[in-house]
């Protein structure tokens, strides 16, 4: 008995550390906060099909090699992520429209109409092949949609 407690002890003594060293590697990693906040680009105005399937290629942490593009169109600003039950993030509550956040709204991006863009080594922004025109026609989403 005593035999099996200590083989058991010295196993999770000698997980415990390739645990801790699996997740100090963060640097591959976003949190929500770098993204909430930051703009949304449309790139409607330029959108042909290669063009977006080009931002859809990712390097191996899954992020375009592409980056920010100077013609881009800041047409609103990122107020949440929207994940499912799963974890998987099925898309964006974007602020679209309005001045100074009167007449603006609140609407709901699939995943498969934007990309994650790095603006810097530090901010990421969110590009969509819809225009404003387009997203503002989509469905509200306010606080009373989630209930």
């Amino acid at each position: 008995m005593l035999r099996t407690l200590s083989t058991a002890a010295l196993a999770v003594t000698l997980a415990v550390p390739a645990f801790a060293q699996d997740m100090a590697d963060m640097s591959d990693l976003i949190r929500s906060r770098d993204i909430t906040g930051g703009p949304v680009y449309s790139i409607a105005n330029n959108y042909d099909e290669n063009t977006w399937l080009d931002l859809n290629d990712r390097d191996s942490y899954g992020y375009n090699n592409y980056g920010y593009g100077t013609d881009y169109n800041q047409i609103g600003e990122i107020e949440d992520v929207i994940l499912d039950k799963g974890g998987q993030m099925v898309g964006i509550v974007a602020e679209v429209g309005g001045f100074l956040d009167i007449g603006d709204k609140h609407v709901m991006v699939p995943v498969d109409d934007i990309r994650l863009v790095a603006v810097d080594d530090a901010s990421y922004s969110y590009v969509t092949r819809l225009s404003e025109e387009q997203l503002e026609e989509l469905p509200s989403v306010d606080e009373g949609w989630w209930d």
